[in-house]
């Protein structure tokens, strides 16, 4: 914990995975930005309120313990409730788990991690941003660009610490951006994320909640260069819709595979009726049953 810093103490509800959460961000961490490790649990850098800060997290018996730099006392608990939100701490796995365990693969997942949690996001724009940087792009690649898209756009600390170093870019450092030439890139990727950027200058409650997953699709698929798994992906971490799907993916396909084959998109959408409202839990589940398939190899 950071000496002098504000202290906060998130409740959970068990069982709680912190585990699995964490190697989740781990993987995903913005270089510069984000930092997981076993020491340091997980850190990033925030902007409150046109303050800069630090903040980090660490399991406790039967919560999460925060600490908070650089941020004023009043601004405490709006900080608290982003990080219920990014450490999904509201989660009912009872419930999670009486949903998906008539499915047979589902199953023995949820008996093996009851305590799995959907990562939410901290910064909705920031995880669009990483959507979008991650289309058609391993989960690596995609971290490698966010690190220059941060080094190239994003603001530098006054005192870095522990390889936490800039704040991510707001919309208005990005909408006029040349992204593509900073991060050698496919333009149109460069160019979806100006779009988007634009999109939240233009409506402020590009991220608010949306009345239905269906809705929220909608408003993300109607900015240019951004798809239905892209759209999915922002519905289900920055949004918290639990119903979001991205059906294409890969990793999903892939954990389904059986002995006739990899299902495909249609037959994976028509099996995940039974798993409603909760399939951005299922999906979860089975992304972290495909990368340890994937590392067992």
């Amino acid at each position: 914990m950071f000496a002098g810093a504000i202290e906060r103490r998130l409740p959970v509800r068990p069982p709680y995975d912190w585990a699995a959460i964490r190697a989740f961000l781990a993987k995903r961490a913005i270089p510069g930005v984000e930092a997981a490790d076993p020491a340091a649990a997980y850190a990033r850098t925030i902007s409150i309120a046109g303050r800069h800060g630090l903040l980090t997290v660490a399991p406790g018996a039967d919560c999460l313990h925060v600490a908070l730099r650089g941020v004023e006392a009043g601004h405490a608990e709006a900080v608290a409730g982003r990080l219920r939100r990014l450490f999904d701490c509201d989660a009912d796995p009872g419930a999670i788990a009486a949903c998906l365990v008539g499915d047979p693969v589902l199953a023995p997942l949820v008996a093996a991690r009851p305590g799995l949690r959907l990562p939410g996001a901290w910064d909705p724009f920031e995880t669009g941003c990483r959507a979008i940087l991650g289309q058609q792009v391993s989960v690596a690649a995609a971290i490698g660009l966010a690190g220059k898209l941060v080094a190239a756009f994003g603001t530098p600390l006054a005192e870095p610490m522990d390889g936490l170093t800039h704040v991510f870019p707001t919309p208005a450092d990005l909408a006029e951006a040349d992204i593509a030439l900073a991060l050698n890139m496919p333009r149109a990727r460069g160019a979806a994320i100006r779009a988007l950027a634009a999109a939240a200058l233009a409506d402020p409650d590009l991220f608010a909640p949306a009345e239905s997953l269906e809705a929220a699709v909608l408003r993300f698929t109607a900015i240019r260069g951004i798809g239905p798994w892209t759209a999915q992906y922002i519905a289900m971490r920055a949004l918290k819709l639990p119903d979001a799907l991205p059906v294409g993916d890969v990793g999903l396909l892939r954990a389904l595979e059986s002995r006739t084959g990899r299902p495909s998109p249609a037959a994976l959408l028509a099996r995940a009726e039974a798993w409603r409202p909760f399939r951005a839990y299922a999906a979860q589940h089975l992304w972290a049953a495909d990368e340890a398939a994937v590392k067992a190899r």
